[in-house]
């Protein structure tokens, strides 16, 4: 039996902006171009007849795959399938998409959005490599001495870290004496079952899915999304103080939810791999990549405000910014969260009804200081101490003892700023920066980030993002097909939300697609002698990219 020695715990890299290192390993989940996109500028001449053409509306991770399955399909069976993607962002990569510090270009970008992915998720790893981009592990120049605290609001419950051999021997201790050997290892053990189910969707036999329930049904998941992450460890028997205090941190960062609140499966997916990564210069090129790899029309600054169809047999009528007359299709995929699109779906053929689905409204702050550490003193350390360089949080400091919520989500270095040959950038006063972002529910103004950083405060700069759907214990789950031609990718994002999943959703569509529309699919069946579909276990195989 492995022993509990290490967790990363990552941002669910949907949305995913942090990682930090825990006491044990846990298995799961945690612009460079080839090719220029084609851009349209002038609108087609008039059509009377169901082009064969597809739209997809959003260019983040759900849409940019799917514009490259389609193109993998076009290609293996021989389709002569137009395509074009809108969104209304002036960049592709919805979530995903970095900044540069002070606005500089000269300066390393940072992360705005989704930030990290690990060697499991294989469509993404696939994609570095396929498309010859370089990863960077996520610490950035951080350093393995960065330190841990997970805090809730009025102290700090445990910290890890600080790097050297004596300091990792104490953090074991410190594990095991406040949680126990229990907690780790039966948390590892549920980690490896669900890992094990979830790398089925890679194999050559992965299942197309219909709808999320059939599939969670199929993984045997339907009790995981019924129930709380909070009931779910406790049924297990796992330490409550671990899952509120150490579990409850990774849900905080991932998707500012509680584990009482947010269902099972999504809050194990928290809990992620070591080997965390990101693209240098930004995971939005794994995007980019895609489309350019489809040879889809790219319509950016385009705002999708109908799609229309008046007959079963008719095309699909998509009317945007881009043009003056609705544009015609064969099919239409929704790639992006069905209520932010705020698209009119006016038609005479039946559409399945999508519920209105709240989204965690999160702010994120990005900042420099010269201020190596947060301030001891907000956080009630004595003199010569210093504040970890990520604070996670719990909210059990308010349900055990009526403490007042912390005032952020996480608090994060993310090692200094930096000029793109990777050397350090000084200040005006000839000073070292760091770069530091905050999660929290609120704007957190400038007064306070002053007083957070003895007033050694550079560059700032806000986003609000609704970042990821509000997850509570669940059994129904959005339909993946509204109408005849008609699919919506981010009907899996109740089910789990990151930049994974959304290709994986955005496979199966168009798997769904191909078999309804033209007969095909998204690989060929190779068949046996007995004309039995073959089976390829390959550790490397990942269906979609290989048939």
């Amino acid at each position: 039996m492995r022993s509990p020695v290490m967790l990363i715990v990552a941002t669910a890299a949907f949305f995913p902006t942090y990682a930090l290192q825990l006491p044990f390993k846990f298995p799961f989940f945690s612009r460079s171009v080839a090719q220029e996109p084609l851009l349209i500028s002038e609108p087609p001449a008039a059509e009377t007849t169901v082009p064969n053409r597809i739209a997809i509306i959003g260019a983040g991770a759900a849409g940019s795959s799917a514009a490259f399955w389609i193109s993998k399909a076009k290609e293996r069976f021989g389709l002569d399938v137009e395509l074009d993607v809108y969104d209304k962002n002036s960049y592709v990569g919805g979530r995903s998409t970095t900044v540069f510090p002070y606005g500089d270009d000269s300066l390393a970008p940072v992360e705005l959005g989704g930030s990290v992915f690990v060697k499991v998720n294989k469509i993404l790893w696939r994609a570095v490599s396929e498309f010859g981009l370089e990863l960077e592990d996520w610490r950035g120049d951080s350093g393995d001495d960065a330190v841990m605290g997970i805090w809730d609001g009025h102290e700090f419950l445990l910290t890890t870290g600080g790097g050297s051999l004596l300091g990792n021997w104490l953090d074991k201790i410190k594990i095991l004496w406040r949680y126990g050997y229990k907690a780790p290892t039966k948390t590892q053990e549920l980690l490896d079952a669900m890992t094990n189910k979830i790398l089925r969707l890679y194999e050559p036999d992965t299942p197309v899915w219909q709808n999320a329930t059939s599939l969670l049904s199929e993984l045997e998941w339907a009790d995981v999304t019924a129930q709380t992450t909070a009931e779910y460890l406790d049924l297990h028997g796992v330490d409550r103080r671990f899952s509120r205090e150490l579990i409850e941190a990774a849900t905080r960062v991932n998707y500012g939810q509680n584990v009482d609140q947010i269902h099972a499966l999504e809050g194990m997916v928290s809990l992620a791999a070591t080997g965390a990564s990101s693209v240098k210069g930004g995971n939005w090129q794994i995007f980019e990549n895609f489309i350019a790899a489809s040879e889809a029309r790219l319509y950016l600054n385009t705002t999708v405000t109908a799609v229309s169809r008046f007959s079963a047999s008719g095309p699909w009528m998509v009317q945007s910014t881009a043009f003056k007359e609705p544009r015609l299709y064969r099919a239409v995929i929704l790639a992006a969260p069905y209520d932010q699109t705020n698209i009119s779906f006016s038609t005479k053929v039946p559409v399945v009804p999508v519920q209105k689905r709240p989204y965690v409204h999160l702010h994120v702050t990005l900042l420099s200081t010269s201020s190596p550490t947060a301030n001891a003193s907000y956080f009630n350390l004595g003199h010569g101490h210093k504040a970890p360089s990520s604070v996670l949080t719990t909210y059990d400091g308010v349900r055990q003892r009526g403490h007042p919520e912390p005032e952020f989500n996480s608090l994060t270095y993310h090692g200094h700023v930096l000029s793109k040959d990777g050397t350090k950038r000084v200040n005006a006063e000839g000073v070292e920066e760091w770069v530091v972002k905050i999660f929290s529910k609120q704007r957190l103004e400038d007064e306070w980030l002053r007083g957070m950083f003895d007033g050694k405060l550079g560059w700032v700069l806000r986003k609000e993002w609704d970042a990821y759907p509000v997850l509570p214990p669940t059994v129904e789950f959005p339909p993946i097909k509204l109408a005849d031609g008609l699919y919506y990718v981010n009907a899996f994002e109740p089910v789990i939300s990151t930049m994974e999943t959304e290709t994986l959703a955005a496979r199966n569509v168009v798997d769904l697609l191909m078999q309804e529309q033209y007969d095909a699919g998204l690989c060929k069946p190779h068949l046996t002698e007995e004309g039995e579909t073959a089976r390829v276990p390959v550790e490397d195989f990942v269906y979609g990219w290989d048939c």
